[in-house]
């Protein structure tokens, strides 16, 4: 592979107006589809869950019930002493009621028609507001008029919030995202100390996610993405984009710095460099697509279109990079080396990374039960993970939307934000009716109860729906646990009536999302280590350097999840990452975790490690081999770690919580697995087991492929190579 990767980077370098011609055509294409292209109908399933059935038979059965259409609640609070159904704040409220209106409005329910009006003081009332579409099928004028009803409820002295799916638009990242962009800029300048060196990596680094997330846009319709794919392929995008542009002009300019000619350079850090990254970026889109085996559509498409992202970048890297080494010159080699007063090779001083490996190599044991213990400590919370789904009272205070929430929660109790729906088919019964009454008074023999409302027959009279309002909030305990209290109670009803009760609605949903996950973690988890594992003993020829990387990379993930619990279950500097509230970790959260962090964290050992075995294979002991790797990888390993950091601390300042959760998750995941097992716990293993990191038995040596990642067979091939002037461009410099 390296001396197919070798041809490559040369080529590029020769070719390099195709080569850029090609991706900028490429970016114009996708800008263009992306422009032209219709909105994503983001339908949202869980196959094989019971939520998903009872949607599914009540589509069928009573269409026009449209249990997926968007909805709203508009919730009314009269001021301190007065009534909200008399007098002027009665007629307020239905002056609200009367200004929705439009063509996808299927209806609004009058408050005091409903008798939706509190009973404990009178003071708060609610009006229901359904439409014909889904919420993503709303049009700007359907929205406008949803904000702007409630004015004239205002205008008259009522305190008037709004919930509801409707509401529901594009996250906003804030201006932290571009911090993090600025702080990855700095970081690639001061790494390089040439601004045309730091530049390149973050302008193909964009250029692929402009590719990427144009095409994720343009198809959106096409393949019903939802809002936060493309979000998601813009954060993990921009991170490998930079990392990956970065260790290959790291290279290039060792390369330079050792004499050779341009061309030649680019074309062996792309053999040497490229190599690492095609491995790595092979891990990250293995961990990303691997998320299919959830079974949930929405999570599968998010992984596959970050993998899509992942892959563009590392093609860029092997190719546009080397094409714009081509244009840079020397302006992509430090000011001090332009100048010629750079310092010779042996008259060097040992640099940080030497200096720390020799420290680690000194005290083994010490650094790995520190790096141990101190993981091992910020993981304790993480036993007290408890799982969920965001609802509207996850919603920063300021909202409309957690406004509307907390009048209900205080007019009406927590429960009615989230009701159960339950679908009973009667088709089979003998007598439908009967069978519905029995349901209803079961279910209202069950604790955290607060009412139970009878709907009406379908036309065929073969099936009804319940609504069960609970006591306590929708992302509670107590109301988990109801849905699983009515799914148990059931079999009575359904043994003498013969109608069958299913569960549903959005905390239903929730909670039959939080199941499958938990259910798919450790089947996902072994399919994506396993492959993985495979992958790297390919690379490193080794089975205990694969190994230690998967224990370490678990040790990270756990860590980082510990972290997560800490702030956003328990609160602890909440208000310092903008967490205005605390809960259930986001249902998704471990599983996501696991794929991205596991493609993240094994570049770096794929970048680290992969230095350590060229140096071993060409002759240094073992000892000697890390102190290499760290020679020549530590800088740009802390620099392309800090720069993840960055780009993933951006996505904190997002108004969704699922996005600022995911950021702060994989920010600090890249922190403990660069920083404390990369750095620390990986080089100390190595030290400790010596000659036998590199163990691999005779016959599984000869069973698996040999990559070449270190670059044995490319130097072999080079040495006569080198010299041939037709295979290499003059210096231009």
């Amino acid at each position: 592979m390296a001396t197919f990767l070798y041809r490559l980077g040369r080529l590029a370098f020769r070719r390099r107006w195709y080569v850029a011609l090609i991706w900028v055509t490429l970016l114009a294409l996708a800008g263009a589809g992306a422009a032209s292209a219709g909105k994503s109908t983001d339908n949202f399933s869980i196959p094989g869950t019971e939520a998903q059935r009872a949607f599914d038979l009540l589509e069928q059965r009573n269409p026009e019930m449209k249990a997926d259409a968007a909805t709203a609640r508009i919730v009314f609070k009269a001021p301190e002493g007065q009534r909200i159904d008399e007098g002027r704040n009665k007629q307020a409220v239905e002056d609200v009621v009367h200004a929705l209106r439009g063509p996808q409005l299927a209806g609004v329910a009058n408050p005091f028609t409903t008798q939706a009006v509190s009973k404990k003081d009178g003071r708060t009332a609610y009006a229901s507001v359904t439409y014909k579409v889904k919420a993503n099928e709303l049009t700007d004028e359907t929205r406008d008029n949803l904000k702007a009803a409630p004015e004239a409820g205002r205008a008259a002295g009522l305190t008037v919030e709004t919930g509801g799916s409707a509401l529901q638009a594009m996250p906003q990242s804030g201006s932290t995202e571009i911090i993090g962009i600025a702080v990855s800029a700095v970081v690639l300048l001061i790494t390089f100390g040439s601004l045309v060196a730091a530049g390149l990596p973050l302008l193909t680094a964009i250029i692929g996610v402009g590719i990427g997330v144009s095409s994720i846009t343009a198809l959106a319709a096409a393949l019903d993405l939802g809002n936060n794919t493309a979000t998601l392929a813009t954060m993990i995008g921009l991170a490998v984009g930079i990392d990956y542009a970065l260790f290959i002009v790291s290279r290039y300019r060792a390369e330079i710095a050792e004499g050779r000619e341009r061309e030649e350079a680019a074309g062996r850090a792309v053999g040497t460099a490229g190599s690492a990254v095609v491995f790595a970026g092979l891990t990250v889109v293995i961990a990303l697509a691997g998320l299919a085996v959830v079974n949930i559509p929405m999570l599968t498409k998010m992984g596959m279109a970050a993998a899509f992202t992942v892959a563009l970048a590392v093609l860029i890297a092997l190719t546009l990079i080397p094409a714009l080494l081509g244009f840079a010159g020397r302006q992509v080699l430090a000011r001090k080396v332009r100048k010629g007063k750079a310092v010779p090779a042996g008259d060097e001083k040992p640099n940080m990374g030497t200096r720390w490996s020799r420290f680690v190599l000194r005290r083994p044991v010490m650094v790995l039960l520190v790096g141990v213990l101190g993981l091992g400590a910020i993981a304790v919370p993480a036993g007290s993970l408890v799982l969920g789904l965001p609802d509207e009272g996850s919603q920063p205070v300021n909202t409309t939307q957690r406004k509307a929430y907390d009048l209900m929660s205080e007019g009406f109790g927590p429960g009615l934000n989230g009701p159960l729906l339950l679908a009973v088919d009667t088709k089979d019964s003998k007598n439908p009716q009967g069978a519905a009454d029995a349901v209803v008074k079961t279910v209202q023999g069950l604790d955290d109860v607060a009412a139970v409302v009878p709907g009406r027959f379908n036309e065929a009279h073969d099936t009804t729906t319940i609504t069960v309002v609970p006591k306590s909030k929708p992302s509670g305990e107590q109301t988990e646990k109801l849905v699983h209290d009515i799914r148990a109670a059931r079999a009575d009803v359904e043994a003498k009536t013969d109608a069958k009760v299913l569960v549903t609605g959005t905390t239903a949903v929730n909670i039959d999302v939080s199941q499958k996950l938990n259910d798919a973690l450790l089947p996902y988890l072994a399919l994506v280590v396993g492959l993985a594992f495979l992958l790297l003993m390919v690379v490193f020829r080794s089975v205990l350097v694969p190994l230690k990387a998967a224990l370490g990379f678990l040790l990270s993930v756990v860590a980082a999840l510990g972290a997560v619990v800490a702030v956003f279950q328990w609160g602890w500097l909440s208000g310092v990452f903008g967490v205005e509230e605390t809960g259930p970790i986001m249902s998704m959260m471990p599983i996501f975790m696991v794929g991205v962090v596991f493609g993240l964290a094994m570049d770096y050992e794929v970048f680290l490690v992969t230095r350590m075995r060229e140096a071993y294979v060409h002759g240094e002991r073992p000892g000697q081999a890390v102190v290499t790797g760290f020679r020549h990888g530590a800088r740009v390993v802390t620099a392309a770690a800090v720069i993840m950091i960055s780009v993933f601390a951006g996505f904190i300042g997002s108004s969704e919580p699922m996005i600022k959760m995911i950021g702060f998750g994989l920010a600090i995941a890249v922190f403990f697995d660069a920083f404390v097992v990369r750095m620390a716990i990986v080089p100390a293993v190595l030290a400790l087991l010596g000659e036998r990191a590199w163990w691999l038995p005779k016959w599984l040596e000869r069973a698996l492929p040999n990559v070449d990642v270190e670059g044995e067979q490319l130097q072999k091939h080079l040495a006569p190579a080198a010299e041939r002037p037709e295979d290499r461009e003059p210096a231009r410099v």
